[in-house]
């Protein structure tokens, strides 16, 4: 019988992302591997969606049969936790400045839309509490961190997240509606149906071209700028936190010092660093790709 007081086992996806799961090591198609079929289910899900995905389509795609990928992945929901792990990927490492807390989070907000302008699949996946993945947690991780010092509680933190995040996850809806509808078509639309006699003010806006994609603002600024006034008025008055700080651990600085986790860290940054390369030539491929799709 086993201990009650062991730790509950990690569900297998879980585990994956977290890299702690055990890979198959014997059997047919042993090249195969969860990062070629995150890859192969991404590219399937970036060309017709989420609908697109499913075991056999991945199968199809990699030339395998279902059965073997159900080697590596017990089923298409724990497929899904990881394409949206590896879909969001790693927060930039620019979103920190010496501007303060609202430009941080105004960029982040914005990075965060990115997102689900680059995958839009990922609007599909539905919301069941805060990730534990390693990236779901690497974003809110450095969220926290830009409020660093603000006089709110954690509770407090946490909602100014979830508020900009339902507006991040806003723009991109709205924004994959406007791409699925196609350039132009609200305008042109509104303009046979609309009269200054029936509707003068709808009919101002359009004459304004606010429904067209000739507008140079961002239509989604004054959104997140109302939440980050509303968070500044809630700051207004309140005296900066100094959060604690820890005494050192004597256990811990010394295994800091220890050549193999020096080399861990090393690895870790220098593998951080690689995937926000991947992911900035990533979205230099998607543009060029929606250029050359829109060309034709």
């Amino acid at each position: 019988m086993s201990d009650e007081t062991d730790d509950p086992e990690l569900p297998r996806a879980v585990a994956l992302a977290w890299g702690v799961a055990a890979h198959p090591t014997r059997g047919p198609k042993r090249e195969l591997s969860i990062e070629r079929i995150v890859d192969a289910a991404i590219e399937l899900a970036d060309g017709g969606g989420l609908a697109a995905v499913s075991m056999n389509a991945v199968a199809t795609a990699l030339g395998v049969t279902p059965m073997a990928l159900y080697r590596y992945v017990s089923a298409k929901d724990d497929l899904v936790l990881l394409m949206q792990e590896r879909g969001i990927g790693v927060p930039p490492e620019d979103l920190a400045g010496d501007d303060g807390w609202r430009p941080g989070l105004e960029r982040w907000t914005r990075a965060m839309a990115g997102l689900y302008i680059e995958h839009p699949w990922l609007l599909d996946i539905p919301i069941a509490g805060v990730g534990v993945t390693p990236n779901n947690l690497a974003w809110l991780d450095e969220a926290l961190a830009l409020m660093e010092g603000m006089p709110l509680d954690p509770g407090g933190k946490l909602s100014v997240v979830l508020a900009l995040m339902a507006q991040g996850r806003f723009e991109g809806s709205v924004r994959r509606g406007w791409a699925q509808a196609g350039s132009g078509d609200d305008a042109t639309l509104l303009a046979r149906l609309v009269t200054a006699e029936e509707l003068p003010h709808v009919h101002a806006a359009l004459v304004a071209g606010v429904f067209g994609d000739d507008d140079p603002d961002d239509p989604f600024a004054f959104g997140r700028a109302r939440v980050l006034d509303g968070v500044e008025a809630v700051l207004d008055g309140r005296a900066a936190v100094t959060p604690p700080v820890a005494a050192p651990d004597p256990l811990d600085e010394a295994a800091a010092r220890d050549p193999q986790v020096k080399e861990a860290v090393k690895a870790r940054r220098e593998a951080e660093k690689a995937v926000r390369e991947a992911r900035k030539r990533e979205r230099e491929q998607l543009k060029n790709a929606r250029a050359r799709a829109a060309r034709r």
